[in-house]
């Protein structure tokens, strides 16, 4: 009994040790109302995932952002859909649900929170646009937020990159699109051919969406 139970432990002992020196998974998180997934989102993901060789880079939509008016955010159920679509083709972008299982109004700490505690082996980068830097003081828990994830910003024109916050920047080809852009598009008839994903098109065409501009 006494060898088996050594024997048991040393087990263990390795298994720990293993562990200690496993890498640990980077992994950049974007989030967004995604009211539809463009082109300029899946190209931030693209590039932040590239150059930083980060494993993955997760889409993260969010059910209502603390600010939004949630009568022009289409039902979370289409933007899931138009994001699985959208990711489909690339192996380092994926999509993170959590703050749509959540529901109610997202707050970034409570989610970096709650994601830094389902997976203790996992670094995370969230990523923003320059002009939300700025904006940096003002955010729920910033302090707090700050020991659970690292910040990339994506340089923007006519935005400065001083901070008093410790931010990692990436460059990223300037595109001026934007969600808002593609809704008022599709509401007018006109084409959004190199917008969105072709797949993503389709399912706007199918569904009927934004007709009437949300």
């Amino acid at each position: 009994m006494g060898t088996n139970t050594n024997a048991a432990l040393k087990a263990q002992v390795v298994v720990e040790e293993a562990k200690l020196f496993q890498k640990r998974k980077q992994v950049g998180i974007l989030g967004g109302n995604f009211n539809p997934v463009h082109i300029a989102h899946l190209v931030i993901a693209d590039q932040v995932q590239q150059q930083l060789g980060l494993d993955k880079v997760y889409l993260m939509p969010t059910y209502l952002p603390p600010h939004a008016d949630e009568k022009k955010t289409i039902d979370s159920e289409h933007r899931l859909a138009m994001l699985e679509l959208a990711v489909a083709d690339n192996p380092f972008l994926d999509i993170e649900t959590i703050e749509l299982l959540r529901k109610g109004k997202s707050y970034t700490y409570d989610t970096m929170k709650a994601l830094t505690q389902n997976n203790p082996d996992t670094d995370y980068y969230f990523i923003i646009g320059g002009d939300m830097v700025e904006y940096l003081p003002k955010w729920y828990k910033i302090d707090e937020l700050l020991t659970l994830t690292n910040f990339v910003g994506i340089r923007r024109p006519h935005y400065g990159t001083l901070t008093p916050y410790p931010i990692i920047w990436v460059d990223v080809p300037q595109m001026d699109i934007s969600s808002s852009l593609v809704r008022e598009k599709v509401a007018s008839g006109c084409s959004t051919r190199y917008l969105l994903p072709d797949s993503v098109r389709q399912y706007i065409a199918d569904k009927e969406l934004y007709v009437d501009g949300f």
